[in-house]
This record gives structure tokens, sequence and C-alpha cells, in this order.
């Protein structure tokens, strides 16, 4: 809005031309996102826990240590999350801009679902919400949309193509019904994945933050036309507006996890997870760096293996490879405190983070 409303009048005012530049409004968003997490969080997580009473259902075939140490804290502090980045993203974004409006569009789309499912857990006192068909239905048809809609902003050229990281100009053509597909996948498959990962004290968003700074990074990059050519990689106009709203999401998601360190005041709950995963898969899509996501966010492939694969054994062996999943869980019943866990779980998002980052120069 700043950018849309004060940029035009740098003519009377120069300093307004400082607006021009998107390193200025991506840092103005991380301070207003994260001022105004410190602002509102303490009264908001304090009107959560006056309407949830007993706090977030805690599963029972979960760790027993769960049901002592988390109990009565409240969910939904994904809604501090949203709310700063969206008042951060419309203050400083270019609003002309059609990529911003898709991914705030994705982000809040799956926030609602996260809600509705939240708002049912806490109602009902159960953990089950949403019927998982209903909530993957809602997800895949906002995926669906959301990617249709990228593919029609994009430049012809890379209009439903996948590009291929570590190649120079290298596009698999995958058509509008095989592109349309594999934007779904991602999207939803990324927001699904940073909601298993969501089950420790601040593990979910540190990984979150640590990839929203490096997509943050390619959507500047990709934007940029004298990058793109220097680095060998497709350009994608505009897209390096993309930059602000994430630099927003690093802000709110260190303003959350002020509060969500351990031991939690408040529990991002699926109105978090799904929205910030919904993101970042929405951002990959843009940019074309969908087989990238897959390193820098390469915890939350792991952690949804885990889950697969034990399935997939329990179900064709009858034993279970972990000693429970996600992941997090198996170490938790090895015996590593949260915290351990945690901190060694972000060192490897860290270095996951780096390798991602570094494909922008192998080529």
């Amino acid at each position: 809005m700043f950018y849309n409303f004060l940029y035009p009048l740098a003519d009377l005012f120069s300093p307004f031309n400082l607006f021009r530049y998107l390193t200025f409004r991506s840092i103005a968003a991380f301070l207003t996102a994260l001022v105004l997490s410190f602002l509102i969080g303490g009264a908001l997580i304090r009107w959560l826990r006056s309407k949830q009473k007993q706090g977030q259902p805690i599963r029972d075939d979960g760790p027993a240590s769960h049901l002592m140490t988390k109990k009565g804290t409240p969910t939904m502090g994904g809604l501090l999350i949203l709310i700063t980045l969206s008042v951060a993203t419309l203050l400083w974004a270019d609003l002309t801009n059609r990529y911003v409006w898709i991914v705030l569009g994705v982000t809040l789309a799956f926030g609602a679902v996260g809600f509705w499912d939240d708002f049912l857990k806490v109602t009902k006192r159960n953990t089950k919400g949403v019927p998982g068909k209903i909530k993957l239905a809602l997800t895949v048809a906002a995926s669906g949309i959301a990617v249709y809609l990228i593919a029609q902003a994009s430049p012809a050229p890379l209009r439903y193509q996948l590009a291929v990281p570590f190649l120079k100009d290298v596009l698999i053509p995958l058509g509008i019904v095989g592109f349309i597909a594999f934007g779904v996948l991602v999207i939803a498959g990324t927001s699904n994945a940073v909601n298993l990962t969501d089950g420790l004290d601040g593990l979910a968003i540190g990984p979150v933050i640590m990839a929203s700074a490096v997509f943050g990074l390619i959507a500047y990059v990709v934007g940029n036309s004298i990058l793109t050519n220097y680095l060998y990689l497709h350009h994608v106009p505009r897209s390096g507006e993309l930059a602000v709203l994430l630099a927003a999401l690093v802000g709110a998601g260190l303003g959350f996890l002020w509060f969500n360190a351990p031991p939690a005041m408040v529990f991002m709950g699926d109105t978090g997870s799904l929205a910030i995963g919904g993101a970042l898969g929405a951002v990959a899509v843009v940019t074309k760096h969908e087989i990238v996501l897959s390193i820098v966010g390469g915890l939350f492939v792991l952690e949804t293996v885990s889950v697969i694969v034990q399935v997939l054994s329990y179900r064709w062996t009858g034993k279970r490879v972990f000693r429970m999943a996600p992941l997090h869980h198996h170490f938790e019943q090895k015996g590593w405190a949260e915290p351990t866990i945690v901190f060694r779980f972000w060192i490897i998002a860290a270095i996951l983070a780096m390798a991602g980052l570094a494909t922008l120069k192998l080529r």
C-alpha cells in the first residue's frame, strides 16, 4: 500500500523514492510483522486461553510426557502469524502484483481450513477435527486454483514447464493438466509436511523461518533479469515482489517463536502450519524452484517420509520401523529431551537450507 500511494509522490518528496527498493520494503515488512507480533501476541494468547479452557486436546497415543507438559496450552496460535503476515504484506508490497495476491490468498485459504480443523478439535474435545478427506479436498481445490492462476501470470515460455536445478535452460513440458497436478502436489504436499512436523515446541517454525529466508532471496533473484542472466536462472518478471511477503513471514515466524519457545505459551495448530506450508509451496511454483524446495525443506520431507514408511511397513509386515511417527516422536521415545530434538532438527534444517541456496550457483 505504501508503495502504491507514496512512491508516485517521490518527485514531490524525494525520501519516498525509498519505496521503489525491494530491499527496503522487505526489511520494513520484516520489522512490521515482528514488532506487531510482540504488540498483539500476549493479548491474542490471553483471548485464546479464555476461549479454550482446557487448551488443545492431546493425543492419547502420543508421547506420555505430552499429557503432562502440554495439557492446557491453547492452540490456533497460527492466527498471530496470519494477522501479522497479512498486515505487513498489505502495507509494504506492491498491491498491483498478481503473485502477491495469489500467494497471500493460498496462505489465508489454507489458514481458514486449518482454523476450522482446530475449532472442531477444541469444541468437540477430540484430536480428529475436520475429516481427512474433506480437508484434503479443500486444500487440493485451493492449490489447483492457485496453480492455474500462477500459470496464467507466468511468462509464456515458462508456462506449464518444470525447471530442473543444476542444468542450464532445461525445461520439462508438463502440459496444463500435468503442471496443475504437479503444482497441487507441491503446495498441498508442503502444507501437510509442515503440519506433520509441527509436534514439538518451536520445531516447525524454525525450519519455516529458514526456508522463507532462502526463498525470499530466490524470489528476489528470479525476479531480477540481471541476476538471472548471471546465474543462468529462468527469469520470472515481477516475482521479486514475493521477497516482501516472505520477509514478512520471517518476521511473523520469529514473533510467533517468541511465544512458542519451550515451554510454549501457545501452539501453532493447523491454522498456522497448513497456511505457512501452503505459502512456501506456492512461492516455489511461482519461482520455478519446486524441486529446490524439496532440498530447502528437506526436514519436512524426512518427517513425511517417516510417516509413509511407518504406515506402509505396519500394513504390509505388521511391524513398525520407528518407535513412533513422525520422526521427532521416534527420538522422544528413545529418550531424547524435547529441546535437544528441536535444536538438532534446526541444525539439519539450516544445513539443508544452505544446500538448497547453493543450487543457485550450481549450473
